[in-house]
């Protein structure tokens, strides 16, 4: 570095560029900067996004009260038509909500109140409702597994989760095949649980695995656009785990399939 000097220290001698206290004062300062620039940038950025999905309710929920009022005044030769605008409305509010979660979970926004979970009825209710859901396009919900078990956390938020995991799996997984789910407790991490939601599908790409569970990310856009999905489902799952003290991963299985796993702490 420029301006320094050779200086002896307990006897030795240090190198022309070994920096001085006030060179990594300055630069320590230089990094703080750059850390709170980044900052304020995330959360423009987040807050950008926040702002967004709230303005984009106003509009979407006037568009829904007009379309009801052109299904009273209309002929039967348009509800094709209208049917089309409801079901795209449906799909804007849909991605609208996952978009306020999940800048909720980035930004600490969202409450999480800390009550009893019985994860057992937890995945119950979701596999009943799944299957039904499942059903019309001639897929199949069970669950291969179950034993008690109970968290403390945000039912509501861990319900929305692994729903999503599960609806992911449904699109995914062909017609004519099943879903599986169980609830097992952790054989290699004392008072843990894991949850597994496995499909028949095609799998991911290895290079993919962990990216899956980033905001927007689409394993293959012309797939997951037919399959209706926007990227977000496994993100906000990815964030409503971690605020329990768990995490997620993903694997694929062998013939086929994807294997998603959950890894929550047990109630002590």
């Amino acid at each position: 570095m420029s301006g320094l000097v050779p200086r002896q220290v307990c006897g030795s001698w240090l190198p022309l560029d070994y920096p001085t206290a006030d060179e990594i004062a300055a630069l320590a300062t230089d990094f703080d900067l750059m850390a709170e620039q980044l900052q304020r940038l995330i959360a423009s950025h987040q807050q950008l996004l926040r702002d967004a999905s709230h303005e984009l309710r106003s509009p979407l929920a006037r568009l829904q009260v007009a379309l009801g009022l052109a299904r009273q005044r209309a002929g039967t030769g348009i509800h094709t038509e209208l049917d089309r605008i409801e079901r795209e409305s449906e799909n804007l509010n849909e991605l609208i909500a996952q978009l306020l979660t999940l800048t909720r979970l980035e930004t600490g926004h969202l409450e999480s109140p800390q009550e009893p979970i019985d994860l057992a009825e937890l995945l119950q209710s979701i596999a009943n409702d799944a299957a039904f859901e499942a059903s019309v396009s001639h897929r199949q919900v069970r669950i291969t597994h179950s034993t008690s078990a109970h968290i403390i956390g945000n039912a509501q938020l861990l319900h929305s989760a692994i729903e999503n995991v599960v609806r992911n799996a449904i699109r995914h997984t062909p017609a004519g095949t099943c879903v599986e789910l169980a609830l097992h407790l952790d054989s290699e991490h004392a008072g843990g649980v894991i949850i597994q939601i496995r499909d028949q599908g095609a799998g991911v790409p290895e290079a993919m695995l962990t990216r899956i569970f980033e905001p927007f990310v689409r394993v293959g856009d012309a797939r997951d656009r037919r399959s209706g999905g926007y990227g977000l489902g496994l993100a906000i799952a990815e964030r409503a785990v971690r605020l329990h003290g768990g995490e997620i991963s993903a694997h694929n299985e062998t013939p086929g399939g994807l294997n998603i796993t959950i890894r929550l702490p047990m109630a002590r």
